[in-house]
C-alpha cells in the first residue's frame, strides 16, 4: 500500500457469507455490497412483513448486552452487528449495503476474521468523494462502578483497552495497538468471543446462546480451556475485546482520530461513550481527510500507510 487515502471507499463487488446466529442457532446469511459515497453502512433485513433498512450508527443501537444490536428487536432489529462493523473499520470500508436474512449475523467462528477474507477477496475500491473523520477536540470520558471508558485527543487512531477477569488464566490482559488495516488483520481479526461454560449454561436455559459452540468461542471451565486447539494468543481474551472496540466505534458513523482508552470495559461502555461525545459537540470536530493528509506529509514523511497515523484501505489488485 503505497497511497494515502483521502477518498471514501466501498466494495469492489458483492460478497455472500453463510452461517448460524449465535443466539438462536438457526442458519443465517449476510451478503455484503457496494454502495455510493456517503451512504455509510446500511443494514437492509429481510422479515416476513417485508424489508426493513437500519442505519449503521450508534443512534440506532437499541441493546448491549451481550451483543450490539440495532434497530427493533421485535420488529426486523439486527443483532450481533460488532464483528462485522469492525472488518469494515479496520480495513477502511466507508461505504456498504448489508442484507441480512434474519435477527442476527453469522457469528462464523466468533471473531472477524471470515469478514476480513470476505473484504480482502473483492478489495475495495475508491469513490469520488472525500473521506471525513471525527477529530477529537477535548477528552470525553464515562464511568460506571469500576469500569471506564474514554476517548482522548490523538493523531490517529489508537486503541488502548485492559480487561481484568477474577480468573486465573486471564487476569488483567492489557493491549495498546494503532489500528491499521494491518495490524486489524494480524493482531485483532482472529481474537474470538469468549465465555464461562457455565455462564452459556445458564444462558442456554433462558434461550440466548443456543448456536454458542467450540466452533465461534473459547470456553473456559475456571482456569481451564476447553477448546482442543486452546487459544490462538495467550491474550486472545483482551484482543477479542478490543475486536469489539473497533466494531462499537465504527458506529460513530466516520472514523475516529484519537485515542479510545478502556478498562473493563464492554458493548455498553463503548456506547456510551459516543453518547457522550456527541452531547458534548465541543469535543469534537469533522475534519476532511485531504487536510489531514496536508499536515501529515510535513510530519510524516515515509509512513506512507498512514495519513497522519490513520487507516489506508485495503485496495484489490490494480485499484489506486
Amino acid at each position: 500500500m503505497t497511497t494515502r487515502v483521502e477518498k471514501q471507499t466501498t466494495l469492489a463487488d458483492s460478497v455472500t457469507l453463510n452461517g448460524i446466529g449465535v443466539h438462536s442457532g438457526g442458519p443465517a446469511s449476510v451478503t455484503l455490497h457496494p454502495a455510493d459515497a456517503n451512504t455509510g453502512i446500511l443494514f437492509q433485513r429481510s422479515t416476513p412483513d417485508g424489508d426493513v433498512e437500519i442505519v449503521g450508527t450508534w443512534q440506532s443501537v437499541s441493546a448491549t448486552a451481550l451483543c450490539t444490536v440495532l434497530g427493533d428487536p421485535s420488529h426486523g432489529g439486527v443483532s450481533t452487528v460488532e464483528h462485522l462493523m469492525a472488518a469494515f473499520r479496520g480495513l477502511g470500508v466507508d461505504n456498504a449495503i448489508v442484507e441480512i436474512d434474519g435477527p442476527e449475523m453469522p457469528i462464523m467462528d466468533g471473531s472477524a476474521s471470515a469478514f476480513v477474507e470476505a473484504i480482502d477477496a473483492t478489495g475495495l475500491v475508491s469513490l469520488n468523494a472525500g473521506r471525513r473523520y471525527i477529530r477529537i477536540k477535548k477528552p470525553v470520558r464515562v464511568v460506571q462502578g469500576d469500569q471506564w471508558s474514554e476517548l482522548r485527543p490523538y493523531d490517529g487512531q489508537r486503541f488502548n483497552i485492559t480487561i481484568d477477569f477474577d480468573n486465573a488464566l486471564i487476569g488483567v490482559q492489557k493491549l495498546d495497538i494503532e489500528l491499521t488495516p494491518d495490524a486489524f488483520r494480524n493482531e485483532i481479526a482472529r481474537a474470538r468471543t469468549f465465555g464461562s461454560v457455565q455462564d452459556v449454561e445458564k444462558l442456554w436455559k433462558l434461550g440466548f446462546q443456543m448456536g454458542s459452540s467450540l466452533e465461534n468461542s473459547v470456553a473456559l471451565d475456571g482456569d481451564r480451556v476447553l477448546n482442543p486447539e486452546g487459544t490462538r494468543w495467550p491474550d486472545e481474551f483482551v484482543r477479542h475485546k478490543a475486536l469489539d472496540a473497533v466494531g462499537d466505534l465504527a458506529l460513530a458513523g466516520l472514523p475516529i482520530m484519537g485515542e479510545y482508552r478502556s478498562y473493563k470495559g464492554g458493548h455498553r461502555m463503548n456506547h456510551n461513550v459516543l453518547v457522550e461525545l456527541f452531547k458534548n459537540p465541543d469535543a469534537f470536530e469533522i475534519v476532511e481527510a485531504s487536510e489531514v493528509a496536508k499536515r501529515s506529509r510535513v510530519s510524516e514523511k515515509g509512513h506512507a500507510e498512514l495519513i497522519g497515523g490513520l487507516q489506508a484501505a485495503a485496495f484489490g489488485p490494480g485499484v489506486s
